[in-house]
């Protein structure tokens, strides 16, 4: 219990460290986010600038924004505690949150999905490659894959767009879903959303799967010479019981790791990769949050990647005794 407590404590230190820094780095521009909307509006709608500083004065009064610094700061962890994001500027009067759950969703279930995939995929090649040293089809696709993770995901995407949209014609180029489609749980609208996220998620899932299997390679490696590799192969085990109880079992520990940081950092992960395909995600949202200066959307956005990571961390160093009972048992023997 004690180091629940502890751990919960060192979790709210860290996002309050965090939110605070997010506090202020947008407010170190010299751009005035409530301005420069205005006069986009009047510039837009063909209307007189006439007035126009005291429209300026007003907003930056609701807003909050006219007043010292510090008392900004107080107001919004004030907010903050009370699990209120504020309003945005941009989208003004629409509230911040309102923004960041309608485009959550579609970042967790893009990225989400996408990460496992990769995940499974390289752990298990990763694996094989040290366990069938001798395979001539993973001699070949391996160092391809290793390849592909030297290059970021953006590129893949626009490579991906490049043959098999506007080439091939095969997937749509851009958007999480059709014009016109009805976005509700019909099998229509559902199969139309996987069919915009293929492109998408094929260009992080082939850019992420080296990576995986570079790291479970090098772990593949560790294990090899253990004693309990030793003894299973003394036992006479199967060579398939022993792959995956002895070796993968042992040596994916640092894999479920990582894994689980990826999750923390999905809903603001591959932002770019969102940006080229116009998706209506997470990192789509915060990429025009920073365009546009809105404090409160920024603050909003990235207050939910810095929750998620903590949150994850957190989970993870709880459960981590459970996934390696090995730490489980140095812990008692220290204590």
């Amino acid at each position: 219990m004690v180091r629940v407590l502890h751990r919960l404590v060192l979790m709210v230190l860290v996002i309050w460290l965090a939110a605070s820094i997010n506090f202020l780095l947008p407010r170190m521009t010299d751009r005035d986010p409530i301005e420069e909307r205005l006069a986009q509006a009047l510039g837009d709608s063909g209307g007189s600038a006439i007035g126009i500083e005291e429209m300026v004065a007003e907003y930056q009064s609701k807003f909050g924004t006219d007043q010292p610094l510090w008392k900004q700061y107080i107001s919004m962890m004030g907010d903050i505690a009370q699990f209120d994001l504020g309003v945005s500027i941009n989208y003004f009067p629409d509230r911040v949150a309102t923004h960041v759950m309608a485009a959550l969703p579609w970042s967790i279930a893009l990225l989400g999905t996408a990460t496992l995939i990769s995940f499974v995929i390289g752990t298990i090649l990763g694996a094989l490659t040290i366990w069938r040293r001798k395979s001539a089809w993973l001699a070949r696709i391996v160092p391809l894959f290793m390849i592909l993770a030297a290059i970021p995901f953006y590129l893949v995407g626009l490579v991906l767009v490049y043959v098999f949209s506007l080439s091939l014609g095969w997937f749509p180029p851009a958007r999480g879903y059709g014009v016109g489609v009805n976005m509700d749980w019909s099998w229509t609208a559902i199969g139309n959303v996987i069919y915009h996220a293929i492109l998408p998620a094929m260009s992080i899932v082939l850019a992420a799967i080296g990576i995986w299997a570079l790291s479970m390679r090098g772990m593949m490696v560790t294990v090899q010479g253990e004693d309990y590799m030793n003894f299973a192969r003394a036992k006479g085990l199967s060579n398939r019981r022993m792959f995956w109880r002895y070796a993968v079992r042992n040596a994916i520990t640092p894999q479920i790791t990582t894994l689980v940081l990826a999750f923390g950092t999905i809903v603001g992960g591959a932002i770019l990769v969102e940006r080229v395909f116009v998706y209506p995600g997470i990192g789509t949202l915060l990429y025009n949050s920073v365009l546009l200066v809105d404090y409160f959307l920024i603050f909003g956005c990235v207050f939910i990647l810095i929750l998620t990571v903590a949150v994850s961390l957190m989970i993870l160093d709880l459960l981590y005794p459970l996934l390696d009972p090995r730490i489980r048992a140095g812990g008692e023997q220290h204590g």
